[in-house]
């Protein structure tokens, strides 16, 4: 039998391939790396083969969580083809997540990327066995902290329709029917009347909304930012999404996590209501969540790092 590995470090892009050989019966599935794990917590536990116990598997100091899968449904090709599927996807991550969750629960615990495999216990234990040094590091930074996560969506953008806003030509003011004037207000309301005129203002005030969203956001993301420096060890700025993925909650201008140390959730939850509540952030979106296994640090985060 052969085995495809890319990579045997924590990082998101290592991602250890069982080899498809229909000789092999069963490959290891490895869901993170622990020290002093209670292995109860595992009981009843599906994960990603139901039937088969999630389990402990010790390679020197510490333990990996692991539990034996198909090797037929997890080679290469089956395992593309599965994950290619949405719904098939987020089935494996979300079993993916609980494991690794119920490990976090009881010890310091590394998550390693969806799909790692290994041709067995000897192969999983000699790869992993080899990156001990670069785990041990990790558990150190996460062991007594979790992730929390900030997003900030710029205010959505209301669409009018024509009709629905009548302005006063002379203040601007919506809704309002201007009272009777001099000729020269006559005068300046006939030239905004205009067809192209009228088309003009009304891109200039879309596009004024628009930067005054942009704006708002942006000051409500520094906000966050500053406020949540102050309790967190590290950070690290994610990709933002596109409108494609945050639907109808506009432009995401913020996607960052926070390394904060366990039993500060009043703290976080504070600051980030403070930034709500500022004036010149309404109309902006700040979402909050978590605590969450710290996913965004296992591989690194010291050039993040505060203070």
């Amino acid at each position: 039998m052969t085995q495809t590995v890319r990579g045997t470090g924590p990082g998101p892009e290592t991602s250890p391939a069982a080899a498809s050989s229909p000789a092999a019966l069963s490959a290891t599935y490895v869901y993170a790396v622990c020290r002093g794990c209670d292995p109860e917590v595992f009981a009843g536990l599906p994960g990603q083969a139901p039937g088969a116990p999630v389990r402990l598997l010790r390679f020197g100091a510490l333990e990996a969580v692991v539990q034996d899968v198909p090797a037929a449904s997890f080679g290469e090709e089956a395992l593309r083809e599965r994950l290619g599927d949405r719904t098939e996807l987020e089935r494996c991550a979300r079993a993916h997540h609980a494991v690794i969750a119920a490990a976090a629960a009881t010890a310091a615990t590394l998550p390693l990327p969806l799909a790692t495999l290994y041709l067995g216990d000897g192969r999983a234990r000699a790869a992993l066995s080899a990156d001990a040094s670069r785990f041990l590091d990790a558990l150190r930074r996460i062991a007594g902290r979790v992730e929390w996560g900030v997003k900030v969506y710029a205010g959505r953008e209301v669409r009018r329709g024509p009709g629905t806003e009548r302005r006063n030509a002379g203040t601007g003011t919506p809704g309002r029917v201007a009272a009777p004037d001099g000729p020269d207000d006559k005068a300046a309301r006939g030239t905004a009347a205009r067809p192209g005129h009228a088309y003009l203002e009304r891109l200039r005030g879309v596009r004024q909304e628009r930067e005054q969203r942009q704006e708002a956001g942006l000051g409500a993301a520094e906000a966050v930012d500053r406020a949540l420096g102050g309790l967190a060890v590290a950070s690290r700025r994610l990709r933002s999404h596109d409108t494609a993925v945050t639907g109808g909650r506009g432009a995401q201008l913020l996607n960052a996590a926070y390394l904060v140390a366990e039993g500060r959730r009043d703290e976080v939850a504070e600051a980030v209501g403070a930034v709500r509540e500022r004036p010149e952030c309404r109309g902006v979106e700040v979402e909050l969540t978590g605590p969450w296994v710290p996913y965004s640090f296992v591989d690194g985060g010291e050039s993040d790092a505060r203070g």
